[in-house]
C-alpha cells in the first residue's frame, strides 16, 4: 500500500512538472484531464477516471462542456472534482470575455459605419460562452455612446431549436441599462451557424426597433461548438 501511494504521488509531481516545463501541448487529452483532476482530488490515482471521461466525452475540450451531473456518473469522480471541471470552463469562457476598457472596444469609421477593433476577440468570446449549450440561449451584450460594455445578458432559454424573444422584450433591457448600442447572439445546438429565415426576420426586427429608440445593432452573431456567423461581416446589416 505504501508503494502504491508513493508511486502514484510521484506520478502527479511528474505531471505537473512536465506543465511547467512545457504547459499542455505536450499532454494527451487523457494526461490533460488528469492533470486537472489531481487538483480536485489529492489523494487518489486518477488516471482511469481521468481515461473513462475522455472515452465517455471523447476530448479534453468535451470533458469540460460536460454537464456536471454526467461526470458524477463516473465511477469515484466523487463530487467535487466535477465542479472544479465546470468552474475551469466558466474562468476560461470569463477570460475570453470582452473588457469593458479595452477588448471589446469599437471604432466609428464613418457616421453610419460601425467597426469592431478585434472581430475575432468578440466572436471567440461567443463561442465560447453559449457555443456548447445544449440548447438554444439568446443574449445580450450592452454597450453606452463611448462603446464600452455596461453589462450581458441572457434574454432567453429555450429548446433544443428554438429560444423566443421578443424586440420589445429587448429594447425595454436596453433603455433600463442606458445602452447606446447592442450586440446579439445565440447559438445553434446542431452545429449548423447559417441563419434561419426566422433568424433574418428576428434580426431585422430588432433592428428596426432599435433605429426608432436611437439604438445602434452592432452584430447579430450564431454560434456553434466550432462556428461563428456574423450578420455584421456577411453583409446582413
Amino acid at each position: 500500500m505504501k508503494e502504491e501511494k508513493k508511486s502514484y504521488h510521484g506520478h502527479r509531481r511528474r505531471l505537473r512538472q512536465r506543465f511547467e516545463k512545457v504547459g499542455l501541448d505536450a499532454f494527451h487529452d487523457y494526461e490533460a484531464v488528469e492533470l486537472l483532476l489531481t487538483l480536485a482530488i489529492p489523494r487518489r490515482d486518477v488516471k482511469q477516471q481521468a481515461k473513462e471521461a475522455i472515452k465517455r466525452f471523447g476530448s479534453f475540450r468535451g470533458v469540460l462542456d460536460a454537464p456536471v451531473e454526467e461526470l458524477r456518473q463516473i465511477p469515484n469522480m466523487g463530487e467535487v472534482a466535477p465542479i472544479a471541471i465546470r468552474f475551469i470552463k466558466e474562468a476560461a469562457n470569463r477570460y475570453l470575455q470582452p473588457q469593458a476598457q479595452g477588448d471589446l472596444s469599437l471604432k466609428q469609421s464613418k457616421p453610419d459605419v460601425i467597426s469592431l477593433v478585434q472581430p475575432n476577440l468578440l466572436l471567440d468570446y461567443c463561442r465560447a460562452a453559449i457555443g456548447s449549450e445544449p440548447n438554444e440561449m439568446f443574449k445580450v451584450i450592452y454597450l453606452d455612446s463611448r462603446f464600452q460594455v455596461i453589462d450581458r445578458e441572457t434574454l432567453a432559454k429555450g429548446t433544443i431549436d428554438r429560444a423566443t424573444i421578443y424586440p420589445r422584450q429587448v429594447m425595454a433591457a436596453a433603455l433600463r441599462k442606458g445602452a447606446s448600442s447592442l450586440v446579439f447572439m445565440h447559438n445553434h445546438p446542431n452545429g449548423d451557424v447559417n441563419p434561419s429565415d426566422h433568424d433574418k426576420t428576428l434580426t431585422r426586427a430588432l433592428v428596426l426597433a432599435a433605429k426608432i429608440l436611437d439604438i445602434a445593432v452592432l452584430d447579430h452573431i450564431i454560434v456553434s461548438r466550432d462556428e461563428t456567423f456574423s450578420f455584421r461581416k456577411e453583409g446582413l446589416l
